[in-house]
């Protein structure tokens, strides 16, 4: 037998012995729930936005109505956009839970394109109403309206952020326990991105434009 038979071979980085799992395992379940903590405490800010602009919903200060300055069009557009990259991002936890890094970073590359995409029709959007006189200053309506859409859109640009620093920590360790425990925090932030976006485009886009 030679002596590069009996080398051990190198195990792949994704890999974790039963020491460094039980050692994971005691670090991720406060990660997770500490992040849990902080996607409710996320939830209440959104719950106050969405009530100020119920309140005020109906205050234009003779300016313009929602019917007046919503393209529903480019915002089903933008909808959509964000539901596929939540799509794209449940296809990446598969393969992150059978070590495939390739993968991962692809659909993980794919999401980030999708958001980025949102964030500039959200900024298009944005410039067009202002310089259409609709900015955040003309009415109560229009204060509310930029202030939980703009903290919507701020969420995702966060995101963004974060999804670029997960494709470089993937190509510099792998799917180590670390990246793998942020990858999960980060799926549970995207999807409930989300999910705040179907109340906004519900209730501040669709039904402002209806009723």
């Amino acid at each position: 037998m030679t002596d590069h038979a009996l080398e051990p071979q190198a195990e792949p980085t994704w890999y974790l012995t039963e020491e460094e799992g039980h050692h994971d395992h005691g670090a991720a379940g406060p990660t997770i729930l500490g992040f849990w903590i902080y996607l409710m405490s996320d939830a209440l800010i959104f719950a106050s936005l969405f009530a100020m602009f119920g309140v005020v919903a109906s205050a234009y200060a003779g300016g313009p109505v929602p019917r007046e300055i919503f393209d529903l069009k480019l915002v089903a557009l933008n909808t959509g956009l964000l539901l596929a990259s939540s799509i794209t991002f449940g296809e990446a936890m598969p393969h992150m839970e059978a070590g495939r890094v390739g993968p991962v970073r692809f659909w993980l590359a794919l999401t980030g394109l999708l958001g980025a995409g949102f964030v500039g029709i959200e900024l298009y959007e944005f410039a067009h109403l202002i310089a259409e006189n609709a900015g955040p200053d003309r009415s109560a309506f229009l204060s509310a309206f930029f202030t939980l859409v703009g903290t919507h859109g701020a969420h995702v640009t966060i995101g963004l952020v974060w999804i670029v620093t997960m494709l470089i920590q993937l190509g510099q360790h792998g799917l180590n326990a670390a990246t793998r425990r942020r990858l999960i925090c980060l799926s549970m932030f995207w999807h409930f991105l989300d999910i705040i976006w179907i109340g906004v485009f519900t209730f501040v886009y669709l039904y402002g434009v209806i009723r």
